[in-house]
């Protein structure tokens, strides 16, 4: 069975790209390169589906927001 989850993806203060997977709670990786990235949040993926079944939140978008400091 082929199941479909949303990844966010984010590159942090030192380069590295880290996806959370939102479906499943604690669900999230790191790599230096976007193919290892996605290679390594498959096989996250598949590790966090062994102890816990995704909750049902409906992707609806990201938005950038301007608040002044």
């Amino acid at each position: 069975m082929i199941r479909e989850f949303n990844v966010i993806i984010e590159r942090d203060e030192d380069g590295y790209f880290v996806a959370s997977v939102p479906e499943l709670r604690g669900c999230h990786t790191q790599a230096k390169s976007h193919d290892v990235l996605m290679k390594r949040v498959k096989e996250t993926i598949q590790l966090c589906l062994e102890v816990e079944e995704p909750v049902s939140n409906e992707f609806i978008g990201i938005q950038r927001v301007a608040v002044s400091s």
